[in-house]
């Protein structure tokens, strides 16, 4: 097989993987955590076994669905951070953009979040901590990478832009979980009361020399 033809079958493989994802989405929206391997299949027009060829099982699924939903979102918050804006705002927006992002798709965000809520529906539940902490640490450690490159942080930065990235990420997690559930204030409040709790240590840090800001 020549190196064109290998080429092309890679790229209509890659095809087909994108419209099965695009396929599980409309099926998570409708769904949420309650979507099966089974429905997916359907959606797609195709059997079962074809649907695990191409993802293994419903983890592997998972994880294509999660990345593919993290590497977007991971998006929207760099443009967030990278807007032109005070300090304050760019962090107010930040946060805004985290809790729009599992408001407008709550059925998604319940079933890359709370997965083991699927269990009813015949296929079995995830671990909630081996499919859904990875996407948190992840993006902890790109926030972390964030405040490392433009935050002057003294002695000891690169730790500290750790402890910032993931601790900060925990909290928009608990937070956001929390109002998406109850609604207990408009997202404007919690964006604002949020920012107010990060304010205190990142108003008095500087700029890194040379880096891009924040």
């Amino acid at each position: 097989m020549d190196t064109t033809q290998r080429t092309d079958q890679q790229r209509s493989a890659d095809r087909r993987r994108r419209e099965l994802l695009e396929a599980a989405d409309r099926v998570v929206l409708r769904e949420g955590p309650q979507a099966s391997m089974n429905a997916i299949a359907a959606e797609a027009g195709i059997t079962k076994p074809i649907l695990y060829r191409h993802f293994g099982d419903k983890g592997g699924l998972y994880a294509a669905l999660a990345k593919r939903h993290t590497d977007a979102l991971l998006d929207s918050l760099r443009a967030a951070l990278d807007a032109p804006s005070d300090r304050r705002e760019r962090v107010e927006n930040t946060l805004d953009t985290y809790l729009a992002a599992i408001e407008a798709r709550p059925q998604v965000y319940r079933f890359l979040m709370h997965p083991a809520e699927g269990s009813a529906s015949g296929d079995p539940g995830f671990d909630v901590g081996k499919h859904s902490v990875p996407l948190l640490r992840r993006m902890g450690e790109e926030l972390a990478q964030v405040i490392e490159e433009r935050v002057d942080l003294g002695p000891g930065s690169e730790q500290l832009a750790r402890v910032w990235g993931h601790g900060i990420v925990g909290m928009m997690h608990a937070a956001g979980d929390w109002w998406l559930g109850e609604r207990p204030c408009s997202r404007a409040e919690l964006v604002r009361s949020l920012a107010d709790l990060l304010w205190g240590r990142l108003a008095a840090a500087g700029d890194r020399v040379g880096g891009p800001g924040f």
